[in-house]
């Protein structure tokens, strides 16, 4: 899966906003390229982090995955908790804990396709079904997702 057909996908569901950093917005530069999403149907940042995010390069402090040169990691909050981090955050196409995040739940896919690309449809609509119950009950009591 391409980072275009991952984007499209997740932006495909309802309520989310899309965050992509670039240069002139005040975003950090180290953001620029990569996308954040949340459980907004007002439109309006939430609180918190996204339910899921792709990176286009590696980080400082974490562990390199190899990201970069149309290689992305899709990172999904899998609600997961207490998982140890993977011993080699470079596998691709496979679904692994994340490298930083285990312990909080999430999981990441390096260079998704045929081996992850329904596993990880069905991560990204569970992590958007819960930000959006977790949203409906903090705006208005309700779990509408």
């Amino acid at each position: 899966m391409s980072h275009e057909e991952i984007s499209q996908f997740v932006q495909g569901l309802d309520g989310v906003l899309t965050l992509r950093p670039q240069p002139g917005d005040g975003s950090p530069e180290l953001a620029w390229g990569d996308e954040f999403f949340y459980y907004a149907p007002d439109g309006i940042l939430p609180p918190g982090q996204p339910f899921a995010t792709i990176v286009t390069k590696d980080y400082p402090g974490e562990p390199p995955s190899g990201l970069g040169r149309g290689v992305v990691r899709v990172n999904v909050d899998a609600g997961r908790r207490g998982q140890d981090p993977p011993a080699d955050p470079t596998r691709r196409d496979v679904l692994i804990a994340h490298p930083v995040y285990a312990a909080h739940g999430w999981v990441s896919v390096v260079a998704p396709g045929p081996a992850t690309a329904d596993e990880l449809r069905t991560l990204l609509r569970d992590a958007h079904r819960a930000a959006a119950r977790r949203w409906h009950r903090r705006h208005d009591g309700t779990d509408d997702a």
